[in-house]
């Protein structure tokens, strides 16, 4: 059920409260559509659906009309406009119609689905002729679907790249999964933010330590637990003992957590020296004890990431050792691996990866963290995210709408109702002008008349959105694979 002390009829843009009076006369349907526009010199171009689930249930399901929350309206708007312009009788009769639900219906590709740019995504309509006004209300909401699918994408992307180089110098993509972890709590605007981000990244990878984005997954989207984290020190930690006793503090922290892996950041002072002089001689032998399932994973916090990470592997070689693994590269022993979380963007962790591979190191040594640059560094332009009308229909009669700015080409819409499919080519493309085969579209209902009528688990989703050797020939070879042969299976 929508969310208690919401008020659906305040959410939205002001000036969606007047358009109810500018339609044609005798309006009674308008349909319209959810797209990640395409354009020239993209650096994404697919996306990866999701977030809608969340939004229908949380805010649009159930009875989100009542008589109070009408008063409330009214009122706000009246001090809002300065004038009586609200259309308190149009909501009413939703209440009394339609107990209050919304006469209203969505179609959409399945969460976790990745989509070529430039493609419907969803398309909403109105399901009673009286509320054709209700299609574009809605807007306003809908549109904000940009951030989840922008950063479970943008963690696409970056599961690509890791996977790229994982396969490259290692061999296979064990622990692919927990090769990024969500550092990106702090960084963004509100609670709800990192709910929906933090979900978002759990549809790639099973590395956490965004807690809001496991409750998301857990009450929405129907899994237990999605995500996981060890402990980890944080500066203050460290710092607290005192610059002399750096040394005591890594004991320290080694003694309360004897067995399962730990993150130690380690350049509060001097990552270098402390690589060198602590865990490489005075801590050796105790790091050396530890199994290979009580890592010590060493934090490096500044400084330039590609050369930071080169000489801390250099350093903890010289002492630790290393060994080649099955494709000739150079392996730490299992008791010690890094996590590099500064600076890490979809840019620079390739650059990393590179070095890395230049000089001979397998990924398998490294773990990254990701925070700002995962959830908050990005804005709706990021995928050009646009809902637009498409198709309207007076006295009866239907007529295929759209927007063609002279001034901007790439912001011409489509035109008419849509559909996905695939083609003969098994590539997908969007159906316009009502063209498209009913058995071929990919657009499911997922909503209708206050109703949700199909749901998703984040275990479907996970496998909806899972790796494909297509997607590593892209990069690895810039060209296409035909044969889909799936090399990641989900999440366990």
């Amino acid at each position: 059920m929508a969310a208690y002390d919401f008020n659906f009829l305040l959410a939205t843009d002001s000036y969606k409260i007047t358009h109810y009076k500018q339609y044609p006369p005798d309006i009674s349907k308008v349909y319209s559509y959810f797209e990640c526009r395409r354009r020239k010199g993209d650096r994404f171009k697919e996306v990866v659906f999701f977030g809608l689930q969340y939004l229908l249930k949380k805010y649009l399901s159930g009875q989100v009309v009542t008589e109070e929350k009408i008063q409330q309206a009214k009122l706000i708007y009246q001090l809002h406009f300065k004038q009586s312009i609200f259309d308190e009788e149009g909501w009413r009769r939703i209440l009394e119609k339609h107990d209050g639900r919304l006469p209203i219906r969505i179609k959409a590709i399945p969460e976790g689905r990745i989509i070529p740019r430039g493609n419907v995504l969803f398309t909403v309509e109105n399901t009673d002729p009286e509320f054709y006004w209700l299609t574009n209300y809605i807007e306003t909401m809908l549109v904000q679907m940009w951030y989840p699918i922008t950063v479970a994408t943008i963690s696409w992307e970056f599961k690509k790249i890791l996977a790229k180089y994982l396969k490259v110098t290692s061999g296979s993509l064990d622990g692919l999964e927990y090769k990024l972890h969500d550092f990106g709590y702090r960084g963004v605007s509100s609670q709800e933010s990192a709910a929906l981000g933090g979900a978002a990244h759990l549809l790639n990878f099973c590395s956490t330590d965004t807690v809001a984005g496991l409750l998301m997954a857990q009450q929405y989207y129907s899994c237990p637990m999605a995500g996981f984290s060890i402990p980890a020190a944080e500066h203050s930690t460290i710092i607290s003992w005192g610059r002399n006793r750096e040394e005591e503090a890594f004991e320290y922290l080694l003694e309360q957590f004897p067995s399962g892996p730990i993150s130690i950041v380690s350049d509060s002072y001097d990552i270098f020296k402390a690589c060198k002089h602590i865990w490489g001689d005075k801590l050796k032998e105790r790091v050396m004890e530890r199994n290979e399932g009580s890592t010590v994973v060493i934090r490096p916090d500044s400084g330039d990431p590609q050369e930071t990470v080169i000489e801390v592997l250099r350093i903890l070689e010289e002492s630790f050792g290393s060994s080649l693994n099955s494709v000739g590269y150079k392996l730490l022993p299992s008791c010690i691996r890094i996590i590099q979380g500064d600076g890490i963007d979809i840019h620079s962790i390739e650059k990393i990866l590179k070095k890395l591979k230049d000089e001979g190191w397998s990924a398998e040594n490294l773990i990254f963290g990701c925070g700002s640059a995962l959830l908050q560094k990005i804005n709706r332009d990021t995928l050009n995210c646009a809902f637009k009308c498409s198709y309207v229909e007076t006295k009866g009669k239907g007529m295929d709408v759209y927007k063609q700015p002279a001034t901007d080409p790439s912001k011409g819409s489509k035109r008419g109702q849509l559909s996905l499919r695939r083609n003969s080519n098994w590539f997908i493309e969007t159906i316009e002008r009502g063209n498209g085969k009913p058995e071929e579209d990919m657009l499911v209902t997922v909503f209708e008349n206050g109703t949700i009528v199909q749901e998703y688990s984040l275990e479907e989703i996970r496998k909806n959105a899972r790796l494909w050797e297509e997607d590593l020939a892209k990069l690895q070879h810039n060209e296409d694979a035909l044969n889909r042969e799936c090399i990641m299976n989900g999440m366990h």
